[in-house]
C-alpha cells in the first residue's frame, strides 16, 4: 500500500527518493496522487501538491494508454534543493512521449500538453545499454518557490 504513516526520516535532497511499483491500470492514478501527497507532506512541500498530483496522474494515464506494460514504477525525488521530480517508469522504451499538435475538437491527447504547461521542465530517460534500453522514465520537475 502507499501508507507513509510510519515515522520516516527522509533526506532533504538526493537519495533516497520514494518509489513504488503498481499495476499499469487507470486506478493507479488515485494511488499515485496519494503517494505524492504523502511524500510532499513529509518533505513539507505541500504547496507543490496540486501540480505534482496532476503531473503524476497524467504520466500514469499516458503509460496506461500508450504502453503494453503490466506494471509501472512511480518515483518522487528531490534531485537538488530547488527541484522536485516525479516520474513514471515503464518497460516500453520504444514508445517515447511526443508533444504533438492537437485539433480544437480532440478529446484525448492533452496529457503532455498539461504537463508542459504545469511543469518547469519535463522529459524522459532511457535506462539500459545503448541501443537496447530495457525501460524509460518519463519525468517532470517543479522548482521550489523563488528558485526559478
Amino acid at each position: 500500500m502507499t501508507s507513509l504513516s510510519t515515522t520516516v526520516q527522509a533526506a532533504a535532497v538526493g537519495h533516497p527518493a520514494y518509489s513504488q511499483t503498481f499495476p499499469c491500470k487507470p486506478s493507479t492514478a488515485e494511488v499515485g496522487r496519494k503517494l505524492v501527497q504523502d511524500v510532499l507532506g513529509i518533505w513539507h512541500l505541500d504547496d507543490l501538491a496540486d501540480p505534482a498530483t496532476l503531473i503524476i496522474s497524467e504520466l500514469i494515464a499516458n503509460a496506461v494508454r500508450h504502453t503494453p506494460c503490466h506494471s509501472v514504477r512511480l518515483i518522487i525525488g528531490r534531485p537538488s534543493a530547488t527541484r522536485l521530480r516525479v516520474g513514471v517508469v515503464d518497460r516500453a522504451p520504444s514508445r517515447l512521449p511526443v508533444l504533438g499538435p492537437l485539433g480544437e475538437d480532440d478529446e484525448a491527447g492533452r496529457g503532455l500538453l498539461l504537463i508542459d504547461g504545469v511543469a518547469d521542465r519535463w522529459g524522459y530517460d532511457l535506462h539500459g545499454p545503448d541501443g537496447r534500453p530495457w525501460c524509460k522514465e518519463v519525468w517532470a520537475e517543479l522548482f521550489m518557490k523563488g528558485d526559478e
